[in-house]
């Protein structure tokens, strides 16, 4: 069955990845607050042979969170992904309030409020799927990210709350928590991280990024997406309030 899926910072990496790969089995809608960015990115998967919507959306905006409650009751949406993020990397004692709150707002309130919007119709329908795309970091930590740690750990936490509010209707909700993924946002890490510990990007990666992970190699945009359209289909509909890890064995120290 095609299911209609809203996708949230969709213009690049690991949204615009998991859109490519759900597309072809379904109704795929991409958003991002940035509207060059997400046309492009529809133009690339179009491109591509990938039938996707586009659509400017800010998470943090609740004009757009009312539009997107009007849209799921009208024109319904059976899965949310929500995949907006960003990072800073500072120590706590230089980390600037203003860039903190925008940390836990896009990346934490955010989701909080997409799933507040497209929840009534899902009930309405007695169905729906919502994955948040979390972090190794909403498991453990790692100096410097205060907030995108808080905020990711919060998603494991929002995602239980949520999943006993909507037991009675077949609604799940889980988090799925993934090792470092070559993304252009991980690449900006390594330049921050370089900077911050004064040392070169690829003793970042060894050092760094890929010390705590055993099988040494970043994660794959395809493999985050074949969890998720696992978590969206018929055999995971009692999978619910769970943190999937992906981290080649990080956890296990």
């Amino acid at each position: 069955m095609r299911k209609k899926i809203f996708i949230t910072g969709a213009s690049s990496g690991i949204g615009k990845g998991i859109a490519k790969h759900l597309a072809e089995k379904n109704h795929v809608i991409i958003s991002d607050c940035d509207g060059d960015k997400i046309k492009a990115a529809q133009a690339d998967l179009r491109a591509q042979g990938h039938r996707v919507e586009a659509q400017v959306f800010d998470v943090t905006s609740e004009s757009d969170l009312a539009s997107l409650q009007q849209q799921a009751q009208s024109q319904g949406i059976d899965v949310l992904i929500n995949n907006a993020g960003m990072q800073y990397v500072s120590k706590i004692e230089d980390f600037p309030p203003q860039k903190w709150q925008q940390l836990i707002d896009i990346m934490l309130v955010g989701p909080a409020m997409t799933t507040q919007a497209v929840l009534p119709a899902m009930k309405a329908k007695n169905f729906g799927r919502i994955i948040n795309i979390g972090s190794v970091h909403s498991l453990v930590a790692s100096a410097y990210k205060s907030a995108y740690v808080a905020a990711k750990h919060g998603l494991i936490g929002l995602a239980k709350t949520v999943a006993l509010e909507v037991a009675a209707h077949d609604i799940t909700i889980n988090t799925v928590c993934p090792g470092y993924v070559d993304t252009d946002m991980v690449r900006d890490q390594i330049k921050q991280q370089a900077a911050v510990h004064q040392i070169s990007e690829s003793e970042v990666i060894e050092k760094i990024m890929l010390k705590n992970m055993p099988k040494k190699t970043f994660i794959e945009i395809v493999e985050l997406a074949g969890t998720v359209e696992f978590l969206i289909g018929p055999f995971a509909k009692n999978i619910t309030a769970q943190a999937i890890t992906l981290d080649g064995g990080w956890t296990a120290h």
